[in-house]
């Protein structure tokens, strides 16, 4: 009888886990090591071999490209972004060229749509509300903007989204400026959209905000969001480690 009640046990904590949401702090790493990261849970992700997951970083100053290539406008050459120690890296992921470097916050998910029961137009507008409601809690007030993905205060832009989709199972994500150094935005043209000017809650409110307490707001918001809904299985989310 007691073998009987520990495979049921284990059962249950087996299935409990695959409506889990698993989120995963990175800290400040390379952008190159993540992009790995993700397309191995992304194949992990497809055949169930793990829940779903979000990965949330900082990275050290990048520039990446995306699969539009008529929106993938440098105002400098790559050879002085080298000189910069500025990474620059093609990927295949919606959207223009875009940056990341310290003090944003990146959010990439690796979720089974299939199972959340979403469509990629769904899922999008599902990051810009879990980015609206994570701004919101510090002072910023965001808006979409029709035919542009991503966040808007008022002309300008605090977020950028960039998603792929394979096999139902997403990567790439969102970027949101906290407290970044714009600056490198000055490099480019930002997703492509000539005039466009960045900006950061720091920016906007003249306080920077610690990134820890910005993290744990969108673990928050992730599992508000992001979790299977199920009368059996309550979710058990949790912000962990992966730096």
């Amino acid at each position: 009888m007691r073998s009987a009640q520990n495979k049921n046990t284990s059962m249950m904590t087996e299935a409990q886990e695959k409506f889990d949401l698993r989120i995963c702090d990175c800290g400040v790493a390379e952008y190159r090591r993540i992009l790995k990261l993700q397309t191995q849970l992304q194949e992990k992700r497809y055949r169930d071999e793990i829940s779903n997951t979000v990965l949330i970083v900082e990275h050290q100053p990048v520039i990446t490209l995306g699969a539009q290539k008529k929106t993938n406008k440098l105002l400098v050459s790559r050879k002085e972004l080298k000189q910069r120690e500025i990474d620059v890296v093609e990927i295949r992921r919606g959207g223009g060229v875009t940056a990341h470097n310290p003090g944003q916050l990146v959010l990439y998910p690796i979720l089974n749509l299939r199972q959340l029961g979403l469509g990629i137009s769904n899922y999008i507008t599902k990051l810009e509300q879990i980015g609206i409601e994570l701004l919101e809690n510090f002072c910023v007030f965001a808006q979409r903007k029709k035919g542009y993905p991503g966040l808007w205060v008022n002309t300008k832009k605090i977020a950028s989204i960039g998603v792929r989709v394979s096999r139902f199972v997403t990567y790439h994500g969102m970027a949101i400026n906290i407290n970044n150094d714009l600056s490198i935005f000055d490099l480019f043209v930002p997703c492509g959209i000539e005039g466009v000017k960045m900006t950061s809650v720091l920016k906007q409110t003249g306080k920077k905000h610690s990134i820890n307490d910005v993290k744990q707001r969108l673990a928050e918001l992730l599992t508000k969001y992001f979790t299977v809904k199920s009368e059996t299985y309550e979710n058990r989310s949790q912000i962990t480690s992966m730096a």
